[in-house]
């Protein structure tokens, strides 16, 4: 055991000190603090509510109805591996955030047709199970594809500024995370 612990210790003696990340480096250059770096780690729960807050911001400055559901959408892009953006950005464009609604489908889904949700949060399951590619029925348009590329299928073909539109909005949305 002993031996092994040398032989570490030797190898460990020749790494070059440019392999020390620079960011430990650059904490303590001119200095003589001898206490450790650390970093600073935010959990997983910490990042989900910040992108919820951020959501739920954007929405309550803009007294759009779907505030409150910044959570299920943070979720529910995990869920099906969605920008967390992408599915508010989408309800913002085509309903204003639910104030143009067609009943709880603030998102135009099936042109409007689909408007048997009995919640919001029952809509943003279904689109994000949609654009998340898992839904057999759909998921050639969604499965695989790039935002844009989804965003091109959902509405793109018809109005050709669709997916810059809703990309725009997802910057906004983001900006209220800082």
């Amino acid at each position: 055991m002993i031996k092994n612990i040398y032989k570490v210790s030797q190898i460990l003696a020749f790494v070059p000190f440019m392999a020390i990340p620079s960011v430990s480096l650059a904490s303590h250059i001119g200095s003589l603090d001898t206490t450790p770096v650390t970093k600073v780690e935010i959990s997983v729960e910490d990042l989900r509510q910040q992108k919820a807050d951020a959501i739920n911001t954007y929405f309550k400055e803009r007294s759009m109805p779907l505030h409150g559901t910044g959570m299920t959408f943070v979720l529910v892009a995990e869920k099906y591996g969605l920008d967390w953006r992408l599915l508010p950005a989408i309800g913002i464009r085509e309903s204003s955030g639910g104030k143009a609604a067609c009943g709880y489908n603030p998102f135009g889904w099936g042109s409007c047709k689909l408007s048997n949700f009995s919640s919001y949060e029952q809509a943003i399951e279904a689109l994000g199970k949609n654009l998340g590619g898992g839904n057999p029925k759909t998921a050639r348009y969604y499965a695989g594809n790039t935002t844009k590329e989804k965003l091109y299928y959902y509405n793109g073909t018809v109005l050709p500024s669709y997916p810059d539109e809703v990309l725009a909005i997802m910057k906004k949305i983001e900006t209220d995370m800082d």
